[in-house]
């Protein structure tokens, strides 16, 4: 895709970050980056243009793009000493791709509108292999504007990207994202381990699972990671449970019941209290493996 060259801003180069802002550098765009530790050599080498403060992101560029952990992290980002908030000037856009609280994005961006700036919120799913094969699915809230102008830089980084609402709005789908993945993620690990435990081979029941009405992206990534025991991070549990923690906070602001979502929180905490939190969330059938003494491939 051809997109005229624009001054971008990429703040948070982490494991999603760093590939979203090399699409931006290949697509011709000259970029501004700042992080907490070393910009990477492959952004560096490629023409990166490394900054000290998010402020002077700010002041070079005119769309700026965040990729952060969590909401206290893009709080401070913003608004902190040398935030990006002191860099800006009317007219810009900040687009935030971090996964973070719908209820805080709402505040960040009345925050970021009275300085006569453009707030989206567009938080991604597909993790590392998503962002690295520029495939992420973008769920973006703000103004219809903004995203119209702000759409062929989605496109260098994602394919199925979706104006979902109004601020806010692309957090709460993400949100919404992360429930389905998470409870997803569960039944086939129980669906796995109980296929083991029985006796059967757990990859030739996931193979013929893939055929029928159970197929699905998890059971064949994260089925086939469960079957393989590859649990190095593409997204780590411990990022998930903050997910899950943001659906279990906005249930109880709404009044809400989500009592699959809750069972997975617990799964994930089992993980997380053995020393798991830094594995793939497919890692969450090892919870389960616990509490079945068994593991899926020990057929």
């Amino acid at each position: 895709m051809t997109t005229t060259p624009q001054r971008l801003g990429f703040i948070g180069l982490g494991i999603m970050g760093t590939p979203m802002a090399g699409h931006l550098i290949a697509a011709g765009h000259r970029v501004f980056v700042a992080t907490r530790s070393t910009a990477p050599a492959a952004l560096t080498d490629a023409g990166a243009n490394v900054c000290t403060s998010a402020q002077d992101v700010a002041q070079q560029a005119d769309t700026i793009f965040l990729m952060l952990p969590d909401t206290p992290d893009v709080a401070k980002v913003l608004f902190g000493d040398n935030g990006l908030a002191a860099g800006l000037t009317a007219g810009k856009t900040v687009v935030d791709m971090s996964s973070i609280s719908p209820m805080e994005t709402k505040v960040f961006a009345q925050k970021i509108n009275a300085l006569g700036c453009d707030y989206l919120d567009a938080p991604v799913s597909g993790g590392e292999v998503g962002a690295k094969a520029a495939s992420l699915t973008i769920m973006v809230g703000g103004p219809q504007a903004a995203f119209d102008r702000v759409k062929p830089l989605f496109e260098l980084m994602g394919k199925n990207i979706t104006l979902v609402g109004g601020n806010g709005d692309g957090q709460t789908c993400k949100v919404a994202n992360q429930i389905i993945v998470a409870l997803n993620i569960a039944a086939v690990g129980e669906a796995l381990l109980f296929a083991s435990k029985a006796g059967a081979d757990p990859a030739k029941v996931r193979a013929a699972l893939m055929g029928g009405f159970a197929s699905s992206r998890i059971l064949e990534v994260h089925g086939e990671r469960m079957i393989k025991r590859t649990f190095n991070p593409g997204f780590r549990i411990k990022l998930h449970q903050k997910d899950l923690g943001l659906a279990m906070q906005g249930a109880r602001e709404l009044g809400l019941a989500l009592p699959q979502t809750a069972s997975a929180v617990q799964l994930m905490q089992v993980c997380a209290a053995n020393g798991m939190a830094d594995l793939d969330h497919s890692a969450l059938v090892k919870a389960l493996e616990l509490m079945g003494h068994h593991e899926v491939a020990s057929a």
